[in-house]
C-alpha cells in the first residue's frame, strides 16, 4: 500500500505569553492512499493544529512530517506552499468561496497557481461542476448558491489540481442533516475512486461513515 503522509513522533508547542502549551504532542500517524480518515476529538483537544500538521499548513515543533518521502519541516514557506497546492486539497467548514467570483471561476483559481492555462483551466472546472451535478451553476456567485450548493462548488475546488489528499475540516458543519449527508456520500465516492480523505469532524455520525476515526484528547493520539 502506498504511503502518502507520515507523522512520525510529532509535537507542536505554542507560547501564549510566558505559558507553554502543548497542542499536539508525539503524534504518529500513517495515512495511505485510498485510505478515508476521520480526526475526532472535543474543542481544545488539538485536532485543530493536528489538521494544520496534516494538511502542511504548519510545521512540527519536533518529530518530523513526511510527505511523499519529503521532510516537510526542513522546507521554505514557498516551497510547503507548491507542495499543498499540488498534493492536497482542502474543504473548510465555511466554503470559503470568494464571493466575487462564479462556482466556475472559483474552481479554476487553484489551478491558475499552478500555471495551468486558462482554456484548460476553465474546461477542468466545467468538468468538475459537471461531476458534482452544479454545471448550470457554473456562472452564480455564492451568494445564488445554497449551502450544500457552495460545498459542492468547495469540494471541485479541491479537485481542481487533481491532488492524493482531499482534507475536509467540519464539511458538513453548516448544513442540515439532509445536505450534510448528502455531502458525505460525495466524499465516500471520492474515495471510491481512489481518493485520500482526511476529514475533522465532532460528530460521532459523521465521523462513522470513514474507514478509521482517530480520537485525539489533550493533545494526544488514543
Amino acid at each position: 500500500m502506498t504511503q502518502i503522509l507520515h507523522l512520525n513522533n510529532v509535537c507542536k508547542t505554542y507560547f501564549l505569553g510566558e505559558e507553554k502549551v502543548s497542542a499536539v504532542r508525539n503524534a504518529n500517524i500513517r495515512i495511505n492512499k485510498g485510505d478515508f480518515i476521520a480526526i475526532m476529538g472535543p474543542s481544545g483537544s488539538g485536532k485543530s493544529t493536528l489538521m494544520n500538521l496534516v494538511g502542511v499548513l504548519d510545521i512540527p515543533t519536533e518529530g518530523e512530517i513526511f510527505l511523499e518521502q519529503h521532510n516537510i519541516a526542513k522546507l521554505s514557506e514557498s516551497d510547503l506552499a507548491q507542495i499543498r497546492g499540488r498534493k492536497i486539497g482542502f474543504i473548510f467548514q465555511q466554503f470559503n468561496l470568494i464571493r466575487t467570483l462564479t462556482a466556475k471561476e472559483n474552481v479554476m483559481l487553484p489551478m491558475m497557481f499552478q500555471n495551468i492555462p486558462s482554456e484548460e483551466r476553465e474546461k477542468r472546472a466545467l468538468m468538475l461542476l459537471e461531476q458534482i451535478g452544479l454545471k448550470d451553476r457554473s456562472n452564480h456567485r455564492p451568494g445564488e448558491l445554497s449551502g450544500g450548493q457552495q460545498q459542492r462548488v468547495a469540494i471541485a475546488r479541491a479537485l481542481a489540481n487533481n491532488p492524493d489528499m482531499i482534507l475536509a475540516d467540519e464539511p458538513t458543519g453548516n448544513l442540515d442533516s439532509k445536505t450534510g449527508h448528502e455531502i458525505i456520500l460525495l466524499l465516500k465516492n471520492l474515495n471510491k475512486k481512489g481518493k485520500t480523505i482526511i476529514m475533522v469532524t465532532h460528530d460521532i455520525n459523521v465521523a462513522k461513515e470513514a474507514k478509521k476515526i482517530i480520537h485525539i484528547v489533550d493533545g494526544e493520539i488514543k
